[in-house]
């Protein structure tokens, strides 16, 4: 094993030094990460949903239709600082589990200097084709102006956005369930009261919106830093041999870790295209949806994170039972919570098109996504699990290959027979069945994956079985395919 690995048969070494999640109910830990975690996350996705809510009232749906189109891009932004975060936290995770302590300081900082880094190259990178990336989506005229504007004021703090993610995700690594989530829903209360101070006290309107937006990111890194230095001391002086050091096993991570999170944009940004077809009426009816979802679905979207680091520590002690009773609690999790929002949604959805005002094409597809999408979301959160059970065990390109194939062919043919057959609904339906695909095959994988850590030696220093193996374990044969060999 590599030097994260520490002696684990030394019986004085107490589950705090070991790691909090290498002992005890694995369904609490599940339980209580996810819902510490979602409950940020709701916080910053409910200031999104207010966003369109308070510029719904100003009565341009060309207004609405710009953030719908903003947001796609911004999505690209927030998927690449996922896909970092992911690997800090797998990294940080490992060490604590192993019991380093000095190790997990060390790559912590790595981890956010690289952070930092490569937020502000996208930065740089996107701004000057922000209007050619809108017009590509299908934005035209006054809507392209707004959208273009909206994404100028908000993209240049994307490094402060990457910098207070991967701060609520170390406390999530170190078990501080409840201070990673005063990260994000702090962050998400500001912006909640800076939203209609702007946009209607100020008279700003849509500027006064992303300038929120922006603030809001600057107190998501005052509270990340106050938790991970001042009350954990998590990071050490940065060092440029130790950056060095670590940007290997952190880029085997983050870079396919990357790619998999950026799949996501790419898979709306080809659903974005698709509505912009049947007019800006559906593409706002597609920005209230696509702030709803992560609205209604945060702890779904949450799990991700939320179990990585209980597998991270594990991994590292090298308790593979615990791996296991993690992936069933974490889909037992996933159904009865997809059904709950399902339900809610469904007796609901009336109302959500009152509070928007939405015009006839934009509720049409709000009920549509209400009535029957919105249960696709079990299997997203199959895929969700997947990932990071593939993530921290030493397998990311295999969530890149679910994650892209979800978004290519798992999605383009679906909603352009989609688009073809039920206008801008068929779109989503579409878009729900490669989900259904691909969380079947994440959940099938997974157990292979498990088995072959444990039995095999897989993971960052043994034997890979081949991707595609992995991807059709159905179609897996000889020792490297089967869980006893």
């Amino acid at each position: 094993m590599t030097d994260e690995k520490t002696d684990k048969t030394d019986p004085a070494a107490s589950p705090t030094e070991a790691g909090v999640f290498t002992s005890g109910s694995t369904m609490r830990h599940v339980v209580v990460m996810t819902a510490t975690a979602s409950a940020g996350l709701m916080a910053l996705f409910a200031v999104d949903l207010l966003n369109i809510f308070y510029i719904s009232l100003l009565g341009e749906k060309e207004l609405a239709a710009a953030i719908g189109y903003a947001g796609t891009i911004m999505f690209f932004a927030i998927s690449i600082c996922i896909g970092i975060a992911i690997a800090g936290t797998a990294l940080v995770a490992r060490a604590l589990g192993a019991g380093d302590r000095e190790l997990a300081r060390r790559r912590a900082t790595s981890s956010l200097v690289f952070m930092v880094v490569a937020a502000v190259a996208f930065t740089l990178a996107a701004l000057p084709f922000v209007e050619p990336m809108l017009a590509l989506l299908g934005a035209e005229g006054r809507t392209l102006e707004l959208g273009a504007r909206f994404l100028t004021i908000v993209l240049p703090s994307t490094p402060l956005l990457g910098a207070g993610m991967i701060l609520s995700a170390f406390l999530r690594a170190l078990g501080e369930a409840r201070r990673a989530m005063m990260v994000t829903l702090l962050s998400g209360l500001a912006a909640a009261v800076l939203d209609p101070l702007l946009i209607f006290g100020l008279g700003l309107g849509l500027d006064g919106a992303a300038i929120a937006t922006v603030l809001s990111r600057i107190v998501l890194v005052a509270v990340g830093v106050h938790g991970v230095v001042i009350v954990n001391n998590l990071l050490s002086p940065p060092r440029i041999s130790d950056a060095a050091a670590d940007f290997a096993p952190l880029a085997s991570i983050a870079g396919p870790a990357v790619l998999t999170n950026i799949a996501t944009p790419v898979g709306n940004a080809f659903v974005t295209e698709a509505i912009s077809d049947f007019g800006d009426g559906a593409v706002a009816g597609w920005a209230i949806v696509g702030r709803l979802i992560p609205f209604a679905f945060g702890a779904i979207f949450a799990l991700s994170g939320a179990v990585g680091p209980i597998i991270g520590q594990n991994y590292g002690a090298e308790k593979f039972d615990r791996i296991r009773s993690t992936m069933r609690d974490s889909f037992v999790l996933t159904l009865a919570y997809t059904l709950a929002v399902w339900i809610a949604l469904a007796l609901g959805h009336d109302l959500i098109i009152a509070a928007f005002g939405a015009s006839q094409d934009a509720a049409l597809l709000v009920t549509f996504f209400c009535l029957f999408v919105a249960g696709s979301f079990v299997f997203n959160g199959m895929l969700f699990v997947g990932n990071a059970l593939f993530n921290n065990l030493g397998y990311p390109l295999v969530s890149t290959v679910f994650n892209w194939g979800k978004a290519t062919i798992g999605t383009v043919p679906f909603i352009w027979a989609g688009a073809a057959l039920g206008g801008a609904p068929g779109v989503l339906a579409g878009q729900a069945m490669g989900a259904v695909i691909t969380g079947l095959l994440a959940a099938l994988t997974v157990r292979q994956i498990i088995s072959r850590c444990e039995h095999s030696g897989g993971g960052p220093d043994g034997e890979k079985m081949p991707v595609w193996r992995m991807a059709f374990p159905a179609f897996a044969t000889g020792k490297s395919a089967t869980a006893g060999s």
